[in-house]
């Protein structure tokens, strides 16, 4: 995995960075228009949640390269209060911040790979993977 940066979250403003840089090395890779959206508004789903339930926390960057193809690999994590009910948070709709609900169960539907790790107390890691589609 070849580290692409880091990314504190702690404003709007960062979001829009990671948002940015998410985009940036999708096309840098090969990505369409619409997979490099498609990360992009993943990125802002989980930075959205890392300032909404957080408050601060980072999203990491990366291109990884795994039997034969290309991908992004987005790390999403913080040292807020965790998630109490993962099976809840995964379910459209539920939000304890007031919110639509859309930001996990958003997120898992726009990549090829989801897994999340969250300890009330501790905090909460999410990462997502995106392959690149072979060219026909």
């Amino acid at each position: 995995m070849e580290d692409e940066g880091r990314i504190r979250i702690a404003a709007d403003a960062d979001l829009v960075l990671a948002r940015q840089k998410g985009r940036r090395l999708a096309a840098a890779m090969g990505f369409s228009g619409t997979d490099a959206t498609l990360i992009a508004t993943a990125i802002s789903e989980l930075a959205r949640n890392i300032l909404a339930y957080a408050g601060v926390g980072e999203i990491e960057l990366a291109r990884i390269h795994e039997n034969s193809r290309d991908g992004i690999v987005v790390v999403a994590l913080d040292s807020g209060p965790g998630i109490a009910d993962l099976e809840a948070a995964m379910q459209e709709g539920f939000s304890t911040a007031g919110g639509l609900g859309m930001g996990l169960p958003g997120a898992r539907r726009l990549v090829d790979e989801f897994d999340i790790v969250s300890e009330v107390g501790k905090g909460t890691t999410v990462t997502l993977r995106k392959w690149r589609a072979f060219a026909a």
